[in-house]
């Protein structure tokens, strides 16, 4: 029987966007396809929830999970196959990732926030189904951000009129000025 030879891999799981109410399931998914080949997790994290260039079954956003993780070279048909039937997947990328180091990857861990943002959604999942007075109360706090809108249109047309009364510029255009007399 041959030895096991394992490498890290880096493994970039794509979802579709309706799992981002779900992503403890999201999470506990990609753990199962790890777990079904032996791969030992390294570190995971979410890479963002993204428009995707064409639609994948109908799907035009997604959600991107990176992990790292140690496998057996020989299992990496099998995680293959898993993806590939997984009807909560929508796509799955697997590479060597020769070129970090087991502190590099370590570096990118996020399971814990993964977790607290699982959380945070399945709450706001469940105050979906609350009666809809509660957004109503929270929209006037949503539009108070909006007022200081044309503050910012006037501090930029500011700079715009200081800029041609600058030092610089008056210097500039005296030295244009003199270069003329001299003529």
């Amino acid at each position: 029987m041959s030895e096991a030879r394992f490498s890290n891999y880096e493994g970039m799981f794509l979802f579709p966007q309706a799992m981002s109410a779900r992503l403890d399931e999201a999470i506990e998914h990609v753990n199962m396809l790890l777990g079904r080949v032996g791969g030992e997790l390294i570190s995971m994290q979410k890479w963002g929830e993204r428009p995707l260039a064409y639609a994948i079954d109908s799907h035009r956003r997604g959600i991107y999970i990176l992990t790292y993780f140690k496998c057996d070279r020989s299992k990496l048909v099998d995680l293959e196959r898993d993806c590939n039937l997984s009807e909560t997947l929508l796509r799955a990328l697997v590479t060597r990732a020769d070129h970090l180091t087991i502190a590099e990857m370590e570096a990118f861990d996020q399971r814990e926030d993964l977790h607290v943002e699982a959380k945070l959604r399945a709450e706001q999942g469940e105050g979906a189904a609350a009666p809809k007075a509660a957004p109503a109360a929270a929209a006037p706090a949503a539009a108070a951000p909006a007022a200081p809108a044309p503050v910012a249109v006037e501090s930029v047309e500011a700079p715009a009129e200081a800029a041609s009364e600058s030092p610089t510029a008056t210097a500039v255009a005296d030295e244009a000025d003199a270069a003329k007399d001299e003529s």
